[in-house]
Protein backbone atom coordinates (compact mmCIF):
# COMPACT_ATOMS: atom_id res chain seq x y z
CA UNK A 1 0.00 0.00 0.00
CA UNK A 2 1.50 3.36 -0.85
CA UNK A 3 0.41 6.98 0.44
CA UNK A 4 0.49 10.06 -0.38
CA UNK A 5 -1.02 12.96 1.52
CA UNK A 6 -1.74 16.61 0.50
CA UNK A 7 -2.36 19.98 2.91
CA UNK A 8 -5.28 22.24 1.32
CA UNK A 9 -4.63 25.49 2.32
CA UNK A 10 -7.59 27.18 4.46
CA UNK A 11 -8.74 30.75 5.57
CA UNK A 12 -7.10 31.78 8.42
CA UNK A 13 -8.13 30.67 11.79
CA UNK A 14 -9.72 27.41 10.65
CA UNK A 15 -8.46 24.16 11.25
CA UNK A 16 -6.14 22.48 8.17
CA UNK A 17 -7.74 20.79 6.23
CA UNK A 18 -6.14 17.50 4.08
CA UNK A 19 -6.35 15.43 1.34
CA UNK A 20 -5.34 11.69 1.66
CA UNK A 21 -4.57 9.23 -0.47
CA UNK A 22 -4.36 6.34 -0.48
CA UNK A 23 -3.54 3.39 -3.04
CA UNK A 24 -3.77 -0.69 -2.28
CA UNK A 25 -1.83 -3.23 -4.43
CA UNK A 26 -4.07 -6.07 -3.90
CA UNK A 27 -7.75 -5.25 -5.15
CA UNK A 28 -9.61 -7.97 -3.82
CA UNK A 29 -8.16 -6.79 -0.01
CA UNK A 30 -9.23 -3.36 -1.55
CA UNK A 31 -12.69 -4.74 -1.50
CA UNK A 32 -12.69 -6.63 1.81
CA UNK A 33 -11.35 -3.28 3.43
CA UNK A 34 -14.53 -1.10 1.79
CA UNK A 35 -17.05 -4.12 3.31
CA UNK A 36 -19.91 -4.75 1.24
CA UNK A 37 -21.90 -1.63 -0.32
CA UNK A 38 -18.08 0.37 1.14
CA UNK A 39 -20.03 0.23 4.89
CA UNK A 40 -16.53 -0.12 6.42
CA UNK A 41 -15.98 3.43 4.91
CA UNK A 42 -19.29 4.80 6.05
CA UNK A 43 -18.56 3.95 9.59
CA UNK A 44 -15.11 5.50 9.28
CA UNK A 45 -16.65 8.80 8.43
CA UNK A 46 -19.50 8.54 10.17
CA UNK A 47 -17.14 8.20 13.56
CA UNK A 48 -14.30 10.07 12.44
CA UNK A 49 -16.37 13.43 10.32
CA UNK A 50 -14.28 12.78 7.53
CA UNK A 51 -15.22 12.00 3.19
CA UNK A 52 -13.85 9.23 2.03
CA UNK A 53 -13.88 8.46 -1.37
CA UNK A 54 -13.13 4.80 -3.09
CA UNK A 55 -12.22 4.67 -6.52
CA UNK A 56 -11.09 1.09 -7.42
CA UNK A 57 -8.49 0.75 -5.35
CA UNK A 58 -7.61 3.82 -4.31
CA UNK A 59 -9.32 5.75 -1.84
CA UNK A 60 -9.22 9.55 -1.18
CA UNK A 61 -10.05 10.90 2.03
CA UNK A 62 -10.90 14.39 2.88
CA UNK A 63 -11.46 16.23 6.67
CA UNK A 64 -9.87 18.41 9.41
CA UNK A 65 -6.11 16.68 9.11
CA UNK A 66 -6.14 15.16 12.40
CA UNK A 67 -9.31 13.35 11.49
CA UNK A 68 -8.32 12.51 8.37
CA UNK A 69 -4.38 10.91 9.67
CA UNK A 70 -7.01 9.17 12.36
CA UNK A 71 -9.06 7.46 9.46
CA UNK A 72 -5.92 6.62 7.65
CA UNK A 73 -3.85 5.11 10.93
CA UNK A 74 -7.41 2.93 10.74
CA UNK A 75 -7.80 1.92 7.29
CA UNK A 76 -3.59 1.01 7.53
CA UNK A 77 -4.49 -1.34 10.61
CA UNK A 78 -7.32 -3.24 8.89
CA UNK A 79 -5.74 -3.81 5.49
CA UNK A 80 -2.49 -5.20 7.08
CA UNK A 81 -5.39 -7.29 9.58
CA UNK A 82 -6.71 -8.78 5.88
CA UNK A 83 -3.34 -8.71 4.38
CA UNK A 84 -2.22 -12.06 7.35
CA UNK A 85 -5.79 -13.59 5.95
CA UNK A 86 -8.11 -12.53 8.28
CA UNK A 87 -11.58 -11.18 7.83
CA UNK A 88 -12.67 -8.61 9.23
CA UNK A 89 -16.09 -7.63 11.54
CA UNK A 90 -17.80 -4.16 13.03
CA UNK A 91 -16.20 -4.96 15.57
CA UNK A 92 -12.58 -4.66 14.00
CA UNK A 93 -13.49 -1.74 12.56
CA UNK A 94 -14.92 -0.02 16.07
CA UNK A 95 -11.69 -1.16 17.28
CA UNK A 96 -9.70 0.60 15.13
CA UNK A 97 -11.25 3.74 14.98
CA UNK A 98 -10.79 3.38 18.80
CA UNK A 99 -7.17 2.72 18.75
CA UNK A 100 -6.68 5.36 16.24
CA UNK A 101 -8.46 8.46 18.06
CA UNK A 102 -5.73 7.74 20.99
CA UNK A 103 -2.91 6.95 18.88
CA UNK A 104 -2.66 10.93 18.98
CA UNK A 105 -2.10 11.13 22.76
CA UNK A 106 0.98 8.85 22.27
CA UNK A 107 3.39 10.77 20.66
CA UNK A 108 6.91 9.36 19.64
CA UNK A 109 9.99 10.77 21.70
CA UNK A 110 12.28 12.97 21.51
CA UNK A 111 10.80 14.81 18.87
CA UNK A 112 6.78 14.47 19.66
CA UNK A 113 6.14 13.52 16.12
CA UNK A 114 3.05 11.67 15.33
CA UNK A 115 3.22 7.94 14.97
CA UNK A 116 3.20 6.88 11.46
CA UNK A 117 1.71 3.03 11.99
CA UNK A 118 -0.55 2.35 14.35
CA UNK A 119 1.23 -0.57 16.88
CA UNK A 120 -2.13 -2.45 18.66
CA UNK A 121 -1.42 -5.54 20.73
CA UNK A 122 -1.91 -8.80 19.32
CA UNK A 123 -2.00 -12.53 20.93
CA UNK A 124 -1.39 -15.02 18.02
CA UNK A 125 -2.17 -18.75 18.52
CA UNK A 126 -1.98 -21.41 15.67
CA UNK A 127 -5.94 -20.68 15.12
CA UNK A 128 -6.51 -17.14 14.97
CA UNK A 129 -4.49 -13.85 15.69
CA UNK A 130 -6.81 -11.02 18.42
CA UNK A 131 -5.67 -7.41 17.93
CA UNK A 132 -6.39 -4.70 20.96
CA UNK A 133 -9.96 -2.72 19.69
CA UNK A 134 -9.31 0.12 23.04
CA UNK A 135 -6.38 1.91 24.52
CA UNK A 136 -7.33 -0.39 27.45
CA UNK A 137 -6.87 -3.35 25.93
CA UNK A 138 -3.95 -2.65 24.44
CA UNK A 139 -2.39 -1.77 28.27
CA UNK A 140 -3.98 -5.14 29.57
CA UNK A 141 -2.45 -7.69 26.79
CA UNK A 142 0.85 -5.63 27.47
CA UNK A 143 0.82 -6.23 31.01
CA UNK A 144 -0.32 -10.03 30.26
CA UNK A 145 3.06 -9.94 28.24
CA UNK A 146 5.21 -8.43 31.09
CA UNK A 147 3.76 -9.07 34.44
CA UNK A 148 3.12 -12.21 36.58
CA UNK A 149 0.18 -11.12 38.24
CA UNK A 150 -2.50 -8.85 36.22
CA UNK A 151 -6.13 -7.67 37.20
CA UNK A 152 -8.78 -7.10 34.62
CA UNK A 153 -11.43 -5.49 36.22
CA UNK A 154 -14.40 -3.88 33.94
CA UNK A 155 -17.74 -4.23 32.78
CA UNK A 156 -19.28 -7.37 30.42
CA UNK A 157 -18.42 -7.15 26.70
CA UNK A 158 -14.77 -5.66 27.13
CA UNK A 159 -12.72 -8.83 26.85
CA UNK A 160 -11.24 -9.04 29.89
CA UNK A 161 -11.66 -12.69 30.12
CA UNK A 162 -11.31 -13.86 26.43
CA UNK A 163 -7.90 -12.36 26.55
CA UNK A 164 -6.60 -13.98 29.36
CA UNK A 165 -7.47 -17.19 27.96
CA UNK A 166 -6.18 -16.20 25.05
CA UNK A 167 -2.71 -15.31 26.27
CA UNK A 168 -3.03 -18.32 28.59
CA UNK A 169 -3.20 -20.37 25.07
CA UNK A 170 -0.60 -18.56 23.57
CA UNK A 171 1.21 -19.44 26.17
CA UNK A 172 1.07 -23.17 26.38
CA UNK A 173 1.48 -23.60 22.47
CA UNK A 174 4.95 -21.82 22.52
CA UNK A 175 5.74 -23.95 26.11
CA UNK A 176 6.65 -21.14 27.91
CA UNK A 177 3.88 -22.62 30.39
CA UNK A 178 3.49 -26.39 31.12
CA UNK A 179 -0.59 -26.08 31.64
CA UNK A 180 -3.17 -23.78 32.30
CA UNK A 181 -5.72 -23.76 35.37
CA UNK A 182 -9.28 -21.48 34.71
CA UNK A 183 -11.09 -21.31 38.13
CA UNK A 184 -14.66 -20.12 38.55
CA UNK A 185 -16.19 -19.48 42.28
CA UNK A 186 -19.21 -21.28 42.14
CA UNK A 187 -21.74 -18.25 42.62
CA UNK A 188 -24.30 -17.30 40.85
CA UNK A 189 -27.34 -15.23 41.62
CA UNK A 190 -29.81 -16.58 43.43
CA UNK A 191 -28.94 -20.69 42.52
CA UNK A 192 -26.87 -23.27 44.85
CA UNK A 193 -24.87 -25.77 43.20
CA UNK A 194 -27.12 -28.59 45.73
CA UNK A 195 -30.34 -27.70 43.49
CA UNK A 196 -29.18 -28.64 39.96
CA UNK A 197 -28.82 -32.45 38.85
CA UNK A 198 -25.83 -34.55 38.22
CA UNK A 199 -22.56 -35.21 39.56
CA UNK A 200 -19.95 -32.87 40.60
CA UNK A 201 -18.69 -31.75 37.24
CA UNK A 202 -21.76 -31.37 35.63
CA UNK A 203 -22.89 -29.04 38.57
CA UNK A 204 -20.18 -27.07 38.19
CA UNK A 205 -19.90 -27.09 34.01
CA UNK A 206 -22.56 -24.66 33.39
CA UNK A 207 -20.71 -21.78 36.08
CA UNK A 208 -17.54 -22.31 33.31
CA UNK A 209 -19.11 -22.22 29.74
CA UNK A 210 -17.42 -18.95 29.39
CA UNK A 211 -14.16 -20.24 29.90
CA UNK A 212 -14.78 -23.20 27.76
CA UNK A 213 -16.03 -20.99 25.47
CA UNK A 214 -12.58 -18.86 25.32
CA UNK A 215 -11.01 -22.25 24.81
CA UNK A 216 -12.47 -23.57 22.04
CA UNK A 217 -11.92 -20.07 19.82
CA UNK A 218 -8.48 -19.94 20.39
CA UNK A 219 -7.41 -23.62 19.98
CA UNK A 220 -8.68 -26.30 17.58
CA UNK A 221 -11.37 -28.30 19.73
CA UNK A 222 -9.80 -31.70 19.42
CA UNK A 223 -6.80 -30.37 21.10
CA UNK A 224 -8.89 -28.84 23.74
CA UNK A 225 -10.38 -32.01 24.63
CA UNK A 226 -6.91 -33.96 24.82
CA UNK A 227 -5.55 -31.50 26.83
CA UNK A 228 -8.62 -31.10 29.33
CA UNK A 229 -8.17 -35.46 29.64
CA UNK A 230 -4.53 -34.93 30.22
CA UNK A 231 -4.95 -32.45 32.96
CA UNK A 232 -3.16 -30.19 30.77
CA UNK A 233 -6.17 -27.50 30.80
CA UNK A 234 -7.59 -28.33 34.05
CA UNK A 235 -11.10 -26.31 34.73
CA UNK A 236 -12.38 -26.40 38.24
CA UNK A 237 -14.68 -24.52 40.75
CA UNK A 238 -12.17 -21.90 42.64
CA UNK A 239 -12.65 -24.51 46.14
CA UNK A 240 -10.81 -26.86 44.17
CA UNK A 241 -7.85 -24.94 44.49
CA UNK A 242 -7.53 -25.15 48.12
CA UNK A 243 -3.68 -26.75 49.21
CA UNK A 244 -2.32 -26.52 46.12
CA UNK A 245 1.22 -24.83 44.64
CA UNK A 246 0.65 -23.70 40.46
CA UNK A 247 3.64 -23.95 39.59
CA UNK A 248 4.58 -23.39 35.74
CA UNK A 249 1.02 -22.86 34.70
CA UNK A 250 -1.11 -20.01 33.48
CA UNK A 251 -3.61 -19.37 36.09
CA UNK A 252 -7.04 -17.69 35.49
CA UNK A 253 -9.79 -16.80 38.05
CA UNK A 254 -12.89 -15.41 36.16
CA UNK A 255 -15.90 -14.05 38.40
CA UNK A 256 -13.27 -12.55 41.21
CA UNK A 257 -16.01 -10.14 42.33
CA UNK A 258 -17.56 -13.30 43.67
CA UNK A 259 -14.97 -14.76 46.20
CA UNK A 260 -14.66 -14.03 49.67
CA UNK A 261 -11.56 -12.31 51.25
CA UNK A 262 -10.57 -15.86 52.31
CA UNK A 263 -10.80 -17.54 48.97
CA UNK A 264 -9.07 -14.45 47.01
CA UNK A 265 -6.15 -14.82 49.08
CA UNK A 266 -6.09 -18.53 49.36
CA UNK A 267 -5.87 -18.30 45.42
CA UNK A 268 -3.51 -15.78 45.31
CA UNK A 269 -0.84 -17.72 47.62
CA UNK A 270 -1.36 -20.57 44.96
CA UNK A 271 1.11 -18.37 42.69
CA UNK A 272 4.07 -21.16 41.99
CA UNK A 273 7.42 -20.98 40.40
CA UNK A 274 7.27 -19.95 36.59
CA UNK A 275 3.73 -19.40 37.07
CA UNK A 276 1.58 -16.33 35.77
CA UNK A 277 -1.62 -15.19 37.31
CA UNK A 278 -4.51 -13.55 35.69
CA UNK A 279 -7.71 -11.82 38.03
CA UNK A 280 -10.69 -10.90 36.35
CA UNK A 281 -13.75 -9.51 37.74
CA UNK A 282 -16.53 -6.54 37.52
CA UNK A 283 -17.05 -5.08 41.30
CA UNK A 284 -20.17 -3.93 40.18
CA UNK A 285 -21.71 -7.25 39.92
CA UNK A 286 -21.75 -9.01 43.00
CA UNK A 287 -23.74 -11.90 43.50
CA UNK A 288 -22.33 -12.64 47.48
CA UNK A 289 -24.87 -12.77 49.79
CA UNK A 290 -25.60 -9.55 51.66
CA UNK A 291 -23.04 -8.08 54.02
CA UNK A 292 -20.54 -10.37 52.83
CA UNK A 293 -17.24 -8.39 51.47
CA UNK A 294 -15.97 -8.80 47.87
CA UNK A 295 -12.74 -10.89 48.24
CA UNK A 296 -11.89 -8.77 44.93
CA UNK A 297 -12.74 -5.49 46.22
CA UNK A 298 -10.19 -6.16 49.23
CA UNK A 299 -7.43 -7.49 47.28
CA UNK A 300 -7.81 -4.33 45.21
CA UNK A 301 -7.38 -1.75 47.95
CA UNK A 302 -4.70 -4.06 49.92
CA UNK A 303 -2.58 -4.93 46.82
CA UNK A 304 -2.71 -1.64 45.00
CA UNK A 305 1.30 -0.35 45.96
CA UNK A 306 2.81 -3.64 45.67
CA UNK A 307 5.22 -3.63 42.79
CA UNK A 308 4.85 -6.75 39.80
CA UNK A 309 1.23 -6.62 40.47
CA UNK A 310 -0.64 -4.71 37.60
CA UNK A 311 -3.90 -3.32 37.67
CA UNK A 312 -6.04 -2.36 34.07
CA UNK A 313 -9.84 -1.09 34.40
CA UNK A 314 -11.89 -1.23 31.91
CA UNK A 315 -14.82 1.12 31.46
CA UNK A 316 -18.37 0.97 28.92
CA UNK A 317 -15.99 2.36 25.79
CA UNK A 318 -13.70 -0.83 26.04
CA UNK A 319 -17.03 -2.78 25.18
CA UNK A 320 -16.57 -4.93 22.38
CA UNK A 321 -19.65 -7.05 22.28
CA UNK A 322 -23.13 -5.08 20.23
CA UNK A 323 -22.73 -1.59 20.50
CA UNK A 324 -26.22 -1.56 22.73
CA UNK A 325 -24.31 -3.55 25.29
CA UNK A 326 -22.07 -0.21 25.86
CA UNK A 327 -25.31 1.97 26.09
CA UNK A 328 -26.45 -0.62 28.65
CA UNK A 329 -23.61 -0.29 30.59
CA UNK A 330 -23.24 3.65 30.92
CA UNK A 331 -27.25 3.23 31.40
CA UNK A 332 -26.69 1.23 34.55
CA UNK A 333 -23.92 3.19 35.76
CA UNK A 334 -25.72 6.13 35.74
CA UNK A 335 -28.36 4.75 37.41
CA UNK A 336 -25.88 3.93 39.77
CA UNK A 337 -24.37 7.27 40.24
CA UNK A 338 -27.55 8.77 41.29
CA UNK A 339 -28.79 5.98 43.73
CA UNK A 340 -25.28 7.00 45.78
CA UNK A 341 -25.91 10.23 45.45
CA UNK A 342 -29.16 10.29 46.55
CA UNK A 343 -27.84 8.10 49.67
CA UNK A 344 -25.73 10.80 50.24
CA UNK A 345 -28.19 13.46 50.17
CA UNK A 346 -30.93 11.87 52.59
Amino acid sequence: MSVTAELTNVPSGASDMAHIVLTFDDNKLASALYGQFDENLARLEQKLGVDIRPRGNQLNIRGEATAAEQARRALDHLYAILQKGADLSQSDVDGAIRMALSADDQLTLPTLERKGKMAAAQIATRKRTIYARSPNQDAYMRALERSEMVFGIGPAGTGKTYLAVAHAAMLLERGMVERIVLSRPAVEAGERLGFLPGDMKEKVDPYLRPLYDALYDMMPADKVERAIAAEVIEIAPLAFMRGRTLAHAAVILDEAQNTTPMQMKMFLTRLGENSRMIVTGDPTQIDLPPNTKSGLVEALRILSDVPGIVTVRFNEKDVVRHPLVAEIVSAYDREAKLARGGAVEG
